[in-house]
């Protein structure tokens, strides 16, 4: 009688959010700390620092939207817009911060800008911003992320951090993201 055949495991197989932290919340701070001060070397304002900070983000958005996808939604992807904001106020949240976003709100004179809020960004936890530095926000990090994951599932947007309520970030969809939703809910 033959043994039965034992199953490789493949990491891709194994979901992001499920079991304990695989990294430390003191070895993150130390990775992110030493990011802002790679950034804060190579540019001469905070505006272009959180600008670089946004690229940055932006690299790991493109990267992380297939696994994703693919270990929670099985490769499935939202086509509806307000549905697309759920999964990443609750789902890409959870993965990379382990809890969701505070908050989701629709600005009622715009129809195309939606913000997302946090109260705590744990980016901006612990950096410690010198005065001559004061407006900055490493939340731009997250901006970068945010756009990226938009822009690879087809709903391309302008992300922006602002200092309001904690962190809030403004999502500014393009029209045709808009009149494409509309028709979808038509349907």
């Amino acid at each position: 009688m033959a043994a039965p055949r034992q199953l490789k495991f493949n990491i891709l197989d194994k979901p992001l959010n499920k079991g304990k932290n695989e990294i430390s919340i003191n070895a993150f701070a130390f990775l992110f700390s030493e990011i802002v001060q790679y950034c804060q070397n190579r540019v001469y304002s905070v505006t272009e620092l959180q600008t670089k900070l946004a690229e940055m983000g932006y690299h790991v958005g493109q990267r992380i939207v297939d696994p994703i996808f693919l270990r929670e939604k099985n490769f499935r992807r939202e086509t509806k817009l307000l549905q697309m904001l759920i999964f990443i106020k609750t789902t890409l949240w959870k993965v990379l911060f382990g809890k969701e976003a505070d908050e989701l709100v629709h600005d009622k004179e715009d129809d195309k800008t939606y913000y997302i809020m946090e109260k705590e960004p744990i980016v901006n936890k612990f950096i410690s911003v010198p005065k001559d530095k004061g407006t900055l926000n490493c939340a731009a990090f997250i901006t970068g992320i945010l756009e990226a994951v938009l822009n690879a599932t087809n709903f391309p947007a302008k992300v922006s951090t602002h200092w309001h309520e904690g962190t809030t970030y403004k999502i500014k969809f393009e029209d045709h993201v808009i009149s494409r939703d509309r028709s979808l809910e038509g349907k």
